[in-house]
């Protein structure tokens, strides 16, 4: 057989195997640029009203400064609640998300056990934080304790699946010689899964905590106490200065701590 009766045929299906990956990536930009375009007409988004809007934007900022360092005492402790809030409501969901994660992992557990766990998982993601809020203060009436018990569940929809994806990643022949040693699911779990995983998991439980502080302050719009009800009630009254002073306070700590969870999250994956 001649060079070219051999070489030919080869370079012939590269050649087919470029043009067809390069036609599916055409088609994948054409699809996302029908998808921007008909959700941009979709948002019915009024640019003339909005550059004739620009004037009140402006005189709205204008009314929020200068902050009003008066009730810098309130904001502090309305904080310091709120910070309390996210460590109890980040644990209680963090704890809650173990178990969850565990049987909702295709390496882990029979196909329906992860049906039901993923059904869990997505029933509670797709409920609302401010429903969770307003549940959760009928409950127990306003204040802080609504907050927390709102803030644990919303965190479960969101770390049971990171804790999901972690478990799932694992090196799958360290889960076999467990097998093959006759390891009870548990013992699989314990050993040959969590020590694997627990530097990312705690990673996004640092992550979710910080993201907590963020979602507390939402929940003060139903009454479930925190920094967000006095940003409320200011807002409401319309004392823009003195709300101000709450934004900046948990600007400050946010950023603090989005900071120092970033180092200890880079030194969990360093490790």
């Amino acid at each position: 057989m001649k060079f070219t009766d051999r070489i030919l045929p080869k370079i012939s299906k590269i050649t087919s195997s470029r043009y067809h990956v390069w036609t599916i990536r055409i088609l994948v930009i054409i699809g996302l640029g029908l998808a921007y375009i008909w959700s941009l007409k979709g948002l019915k988004i009024d640019f003339k009203l909005i550059q004739t809007s620009l004037p009140y934007m402006t005189d709205f900022l204008s009314r929020l400064w200068p902050p009003d360092l008066s009730i810098l005492d309130v904001a502090i402790n309305a904080l310091i609640e709120t910070m309390q809030m996210s460590l109890w409501g980040t644990t209680i969901g963090a704890i809650l998300s173990i178990p969850l994660a565990l049987l909702s992992a295709r390496n882990l557990s029979p196909l329906w056990l992860r049906w039901l766990a993923n059904l869990l998982q997505n029933t509670v993601r797709s409920v609302p934080s401010i429903i969770l809020g307003l549940f959760f203060v009928a409950a127990t009436g306003l204040g802080a304790p609504a907050g927390t018990l709102a803030l644990g569940i919303y965190t479960i929809g969101y770390l049971a699946k990171f804790y999901q994806e972690a478990i799932e990643s694992v090196d799958r022949r360290s889960l076999e010689a467990l097998e093959v040693g006759r390891a009870s699911w548990w013992q699989i779990a314990q050993y040959g899964v969590l020590p694997q995983v627990l530097p990312l998991c705690l990673g996004y439980t640092f992550y979710m905590f910080e993201y907590n502080i963020r979602a507390a302050s939402v929940l003060g719009v139903v009454g479930a106490g925190g920094i967000g009800f006095e940003l409320v009630s200011y807002i409401r009254g319309f004392e823009y200065n003195k709300a101000m002073t709450m934004m900046l306070v948990l600007l400050v700590v946010v950023t603090g701590i989005d900071a120092l969870s970033s180092q200890l999250r880079n030194k969990f994956k360093s490790d």
